[in-house]
């Protein structure tokens, strides 16, 4: 358990269309969890663009992922010869991720700013988990890599919250402790359900400000971003990882 604060290229497939971090090269700190690699060096054109449709679900919420397919999304792969289908599938409502070669989904719609996002992820049953994360306020393609200018949520087994960094800036409380590299620690590493079960991370982008819950406890804060907006990533960073209930509620 991390030491609490004193204060609490790629190839790209376009399909359809919806709405508005990486591992650091190197091992994580000893005490930490297991170490983690950014994987992937080469950069590849930004998405195409497409026509925009979004699918809402009452109060002002958009469901991202549809369930069915991958409308609203754009598949990026380190490795041009690999199919889409080959990594992400969509099966019984649940978003399927091989996790190899290491890519991402990114939203077509790239100007999200002020809401909360909220994503159930697990690593499927009889799988050792891994590495992958959520990307926020996403923009230049390549900025490390594979991947984008963004700041990722950490859904690394063991250290989801974590905040990483893809040339973008934040702080922490007590970043003397909590910061090394590109990672800021998250707040405790006890939040995560069994391996097979179902997490839900609630993640909350308000101005310069993150706000980070899995399975309701709060995990992680973050102020003084640099970037306040853009689109939503998933990440396929090396191992499989299954995603559903993928829902923005824009907040004032």
């Amino acid at each position: 358990m991390k030491p609490r604060p004193l204060g609490a290229v790629a190839i790209i497939l376009t399909f359809g269309l919806s709405l508005h971090i990486g591992c650091d090269s190197g091992s994580k700190p000893a005490g930490s969890g297991a170490s983690t690699t950014d994987q992937g060096e080469s950069s590849g054109p930004s998405p195409t663009t497409q026509p925009v449709v979004s699918a809402a679900t009452g109060a002002g919420e958009i469901q991202l992922f549809n369930g069915r397919d991958l409308e609203g999304w754009t598949a990026v792969l380190q490795e041009a010869n690999v199919p889409m289908e080959s990594v992400w599938a969509v099966q019984d409502g649940v978003l399927q991720c091989k996790g190899r070669p290491v890519g991402y989904l990114r939203t077509v719609r790239d100007d999200f700013e002020n809401y909360v996002l909220t994503v159930d992820w697990r690593w499927p049953p009889g799988t050792p988990g891994g590495n992958n994360g959520v990307l926020v306020h996403t923009s230049t393609p390549g900025a490390l890599g594979i991947w984008p200018k963004s700041i990722e949520v950490q859904l690394e087994r063991g250290n989801a919250g974590d905040f990483w960094v893809i040339g973008t800036e934040l702080d922490v409380e007590n970043e003397e402790t909590r910061k090394s590299g590109r990672r800021h620690l998250n707040l405790t590493d006890d939040s995560e359900k069994p391996m097979g079960e179902w997490n839900t991370i609630e993640i909350t982008c308000k101005g310069d400000e993150i706000i980070v819950k899995v399975n309701g406890t709060l995990v992680n804060h973050a102020t003084g971003c640099n970037v306040t907006q853009g689109a939503i990533c998933l990440q396929s960073e090396g191992a499989p990882i299954e995603y559903r209930n993928i829902v923005l509620r824009p907040i004032q």
